[in-house]
């Protein structure tokens, strides 16, 4: 006996529905080396900043990949986009944090406890010595002079750091004034522009020079040398009666 299509039917189980595919998981940020573990948001951000502004400082805003960035600290192009919203603010944040390294170590030369004199020495010594030691920092402040401060003057925080150092000199001079040792007639910032200019331009012009006078700028003795003269031209300005 042939089995009915009633029995033909009930003996056929229903076919499974296939499973959707899964979707492939995100590839995390590879790791700087092998084994490295995965680093805290603000480290990582850190690092970031710290490549970038070499990487600024050494073919300026306009020639700095974003992709080599992201090659050289292990991330992402898409990581540094959400950290810092494009290549202009990463740009802006490698400018905030250079200038915020210096005035925060600058805020820590305990002025107010020193001799007029002796303050205005010590920051003029420490100005000569940072700019001499952070050529990345004369570096992006050429290049930010190429775009016209454009990018500082969206910064506030650039803007209230440097405001807080003009204060700072301010009161070294007022003291000064007080004690009758520094002459009348000057101001901070002019006096701020004077110590910037003398260490700054021993930067960026010491390969031009040494090239041109056939002399080696950038040996110890001759650093010391115009540490020293720094120093002795910016008292001569400013004290009242210079020895």
């Amino acid at each position: 006996m042939t089995p009915s299509a009633k029995q033909r039917a009930a003996k056929k189980k229903p076919a499974k529905k296939a499973a959707p595919p899964r979707k492939a998981a995100e590839p995390a940020p590879a790791p700087r080396h092998a084994g490295a573990k995965a680093r805290a948001p603000e480290a990582t951000k850190q690092d970031i900043i710290d490549v970038a502004t070499r990487e600024f400082a050494q073919n300026g805003l306009s020639g700095a990949r974003v992709d080599e960035i992201a090659a050289k600290t292990g991330s992402s192009k898409r990581m540094i986009y959400y950290y810092f919203g494009d290549k202009d603010g990463l740009y802006l944040a490698v400018l905030e944090e250079a200038y915020r390294k210096v005035r925060t170590t600058e805020a820590q030369l305990d002025l107010e406890h020193l001799r007029p004199t002796d303050a205005l020495k010590k920051l003029v010594e420490f100005t000569f010595d940072h700019h001499h030691s952070n050529e990345a920092f004369i570096r992006l402040v050429m290049i930010e002079n190429i775009h016209h401060g454009e990018y500082l003057a969206r910064s506030k925080t650039i803007q209230d750091l440097n405001v807080s150092a003009i204060g700072e000199l301010e009161r070294v001079y007022q003291r000064g004034l007080q004690d009758g040792i520094f002459r009348k007639g000057l101001n901070a910032i002019e006096l701020h522009w004077q110590i910037s200019a003398l260490a700054f331009f021993n930067v960026s012009n010491r390969a031009t020079f040494s090239q041109i006078f056939r002399v080696d700028l950038t040996s110890k003795k001759a650093v010391a040398s115009l540490r020293s003269q720094v120093v002795d031209m910016v008292l001569r300005n400013v004290l009242k009666h210079p020895g």
